[in-house]
């Protein structure tokens, strides 16, 4: 039985350990969970109702961090800004694959996690916004155009992460991938 203490940042630790059992296949259990940072089996109950809570508040969390590495992606022209996007989501999808499984899963749940997301997306759907003024995107509805990028670079994670592509041919794999894209977003003469 572990010994029971005060936990500086109990809230992070249990995310943390939350992620972890999640990539590892574990039990998700607040118990568990507080057994394995340390802490009462009643302490958690102090950041999450149940275990519903945590896993809004890990999701909410992991929209939080994928939003922070996009907001890297926002300089250069709308070629370099997709490339670049592309890159950072494939990248956190692979690392992070369990993780992303949830966050999807639960972007509909609760508004707090529907706002992360959305927080998240922000930078690669004014990239789109900005082209699509400036003529390099074709017009229409932002929703659609955004979900055939965010669903294109999904899949190529998707394909990595259940073995049927090689995490190492990514380098090659996501510029030539983003090149179609932009290729079939472009606009067309009439």
């Amino acid at each position: 039985m572990a010994t029971t203490y005060h936990h500086g940042n109990l809230r992070s630790a249990l995310l943390s350990a939350a992620e972890s059992a999640l990539a590892e296949g574990g039990d998700l259990s607040l118990r568990a969970l507080a057994r394995d940072v340390g802490v009462s089996h009643a302490a958690p109950r102090r950041h999450f109702a149940d275990k519903q809570a945590l896993l809004d508040a890990l999701a909410e969390d992991g929209f939080e961090r994928l939003g922070a590495a996009l907001r890297e992606t926002a300089s250069g022209d709308f070629e370099a800004r997709m490339l670049a996007f592309a890159r950072e989501y494939v990248r956190f999808a692979v690392e992070h694959a369990a993780l992303l499984d949830l966050m999807w899963a639960g972007k509909h749940r609760s508004d707090a996690v529907r706002g992360a997301s959305d927080r998240a997306f922000s930078v690669p759907i004014a990239s789109i916004v900005e082209a699509q003024a400036a003529g390099e995107v074709v017009p229409g509805d932002l929703e659609h155009v955004a979900t055939v990028a965010v669903a294109t670079f999904h899949g190529l994670a998707g394909m990595v992460n259940n073995g049927m592509l090689a995490a190492a041919d990514l380098d090659e794999i996501v510029p030539a991938t983003v090149e179609r894209l932009l290729l079939g977003l472009r606009p067309r003469a009439s």
